[in-house]
């Protein structure tokens, strides 16, 4: 059995991603004192490719698919990535968005107080303009 090459992986990864639906992510979701949280799984990605925005009352977030190497499974029930989820945000949180990605958890906190419009950020608290 050869292993497929660089190329190959890049490829079927690229075509897998065109096709598929994202996996919707299960989450819960809490008040904390200064902060509602949502705690995600999402396995087999980095940091970098989790993306979360949150618009109106509305936060986002999604990570690409991260590799699809070309083979025929036996059995085949999850993917590396290619999740999305979009939650509803009660009133009262929107003033700053932290993250961090753990273990294959994804923990989101959106900060109480006054909204400030639309913002993104990636897990760890980056926040990108």
């Amino acid at each position: 059995m050869t292993r497929p090459d660089h190329h190959e992986v890049v490829d079927a990864t690229v075509a897998t991603e065109d096709t598929m639906t994202p996996q919707r992510v299960p989450v819960r979701m809490y008040e904390a004192p200064e902060a509602l949280v949502v705690v995600a799984p999402m396995c087999a990605v980095q940091r970098s490719d989790v993306h979360i925005e949150k618009r109106g009352t509305h936060l986002r977030f999604w990570a690409h698919l991260r590799s699809a190497a070309p083979r025929e499974y036996l059995l085949d029930e999850w993917d590396f990535g290619g999740y999305e989820r979009e939650l509803e945000v009660p009133e009262g949180y929107g003033a700053g968005i932290e993250a961090t990605l753990t273990n294959g958890q994804l923990v989101i906190r959106m900060l109480k107080g006054a909204d400030v419009g639309e913002m993104r950020a990636q897990p760890e608290g980056a926040e990108i303009s």
